[in-house]
């Protein structure tokens, strides 16, 4: 896909956070970072007065993704990794912070976006159209996912009849299908056996070799030397390891 133009989003109008932008946009002007993200704050307010009371999930957040670059993003359960994924995809807003990116995105959430009678030949021509590809870039795309991932036998099944390994599979195969430049997976190898799992880095070592970017989500890692870097989100922060 042709690279979008560089976009650029900020909340807030303080002298930090222009500071911060205009960090940004240096990094991105360098040719070699594609994503930077600073200071991402998100607070949720729960409760009714006079018990109202403040849950700060992030408390500056700094993220940053270079070109043919995996990066992992680790932390507990509830740490609040989803958040700066939602966030960074544009699915959530932040409370401050800034967002600076240049080039096509692609999205694996957590929870399967699936629809449950279509089948996931259906699935890839929907999210081809989606995605602007043609009828023959979604055939060509639509058949490597098959073929790497190994689930084109349940090419004509509807999502109702997929195991929940096959469900995961087909969510990584459509946020794969445009190959875009900079990829956003969130836990996605949760329910994967081991032969998935072991092609799964196969394949995202393939698109670092090309020139794309992965940031990956995990409450753990095992293989950490198959990422060129890892952050752990501590308290709301994002700690270099």
């Amino acid at each position: 896909m042709t690279a979008t133009p560089t976009t650029t989003e900020a909340d807030g109008s303080t002298d930090a956070s222009t500071r911060r932008e205009a960090d940004a946009q240096r990094m991105l002007a360098g040719g070699e970072t594609v994503l930077v993200a600073r200071g991402l704050i998100k607070v949720y307010t729960t409760g009714i007065w006079p018990r109202r009371r403040s849950l700060w999930v992030l408390r500056g957040a700094d993220v940053d993704l270079g070109r043919g670059e995996i990066v992992g993003l680790v932390g507990e359960n509830g740490s609040g990794k989803s958040t700066v994924m939602k966030i960074l995809v544009g699915s959530l807003s932040r409370d401050g912070g800034t967002i600076e990116r240049s080039g096509s995105l692609g999205y694996c959430p957590q929870e399967p976006i699936l629809y449950e009678r279509l089948t996931c030949d259906e699935h890839f021509e929907l999210f081809g159209e989606a995605y602007g590809l043609g009828a023959l870039e979604i055939d060509r795309a639509r058949d490597e996912v098959y073929d790497v991932l190994g689930f084109g036998r349940w090419a004509s099944a509807r999502v109702e009849e997929l195991s929940g390994g096959t469900r995961a599979k087909l969510n990584l195969g459509l946020a794969l299908l445009p190959d875009p430049q900079i990829l956003l997976l969130d836990e996605p190898y949760a329910g994967f056996d081991w032969d998935t799992y072991l092609r799964f880095w196969e394949i995202t070592a393939a698109r670092r070799d090309q020139g794309r970017s992965l940031l990956i989500i995990s409450h753990f890692i095992t293989d950490e030397e198959r990422f060129d870097r890892i952050y752990d989100l501590r308290d709301g922060q994002t700690v270099p390891r």
